[in-house]
């Protein structure tokens, strides 16, 4: 059997106008790193849009997306998946498995965004996760990157199609030099200190 890959992934979204009525155009980025046979980090870029959705949509979006993109041609991998979104590792940690308990229902009325829940399970199955919260906007170089994939995907409704060469250096080089104080590149995580969360139920369950 091949070893799994082992991979880190940042990922933040982005709703211009979140809550207002009206088509509220939003995106998804995800910085997705791999450490290489020499040590070095190789790290690509994901994003993608809606013309009208939520931040907890584009939140899911995000965990599909990347997961989808890990696991295309099969691949099973070992992910530390950073966001800053609570929505999103309080799901996958705690929600779902109430929800499946109780036949994905909820006390307090229908479950927002179910099928993307779904869909963001199915996505998430072939692999090993563990799903780890920062808090947005602190300075934490991955995390405002991918904040700046989403919202540059919102504003301007692009679509990587895929994942791309990252411009996380140049772009980390140029907030430096003007001013920002975004604290140094988390280091790529050891692969003997990875403990996978709780796998997730089945949607069918």
């Amino acid at each position: 059997m091949s070893t799994p890959c082992f991979v880190a992934v940042f990922a933040d979204e982005s709703c211009i106008g979140n809550g207002r009525e009206g088509d509220n155009p939003g995106g998804a980025g995800a910085l997705i790193e791999v450490r290489s046979s020499n040590g070095s980090i190789v790290r690509r870029d994901l994003w993608i849009s809606e013309t009208s959705t939520t931040n907890n949509r584009m939140a899911l979006r995000s965990v599909i997306e990347s997961m989808d993109a890990l696991g295309a041609k099969g691949a099973r991998c070992r992910v530390t998946f950073t966001t800053d979104s609570r929505y999103i590792v309080d799901g996958m940690t705690q929600w779902v498995h109430s929800w499946a308990r109780n036949g994905w229902k909820r006390k307090g009325g229908a479950i927002e965004n179910l099928e993307l829940w779904h869909e963001a399970i199915g996505a998430v199955e072939p692999h090993e996760v563990s799903w780890k919260w920062v808090r947005g906007h602190d300075g934490h170089a991955q995390n405002e990157y991918a904040n700046h994939l989403a919202t540059r995907a919102a504003a301007d409704q692009t679509h990587s199609g895929g994942l791309e060469a990252s411009g996380f250096d140049a772009w980390f080089a140029a907030t430096r030099a003007k001013g920002a104080k975004h604290a140094d590149p988390s280091p790529f995580p050891e692969h003997d200190e990875f403990r996978a969360s709780t796998p997730l139920p089945s949607p069918d369950r």
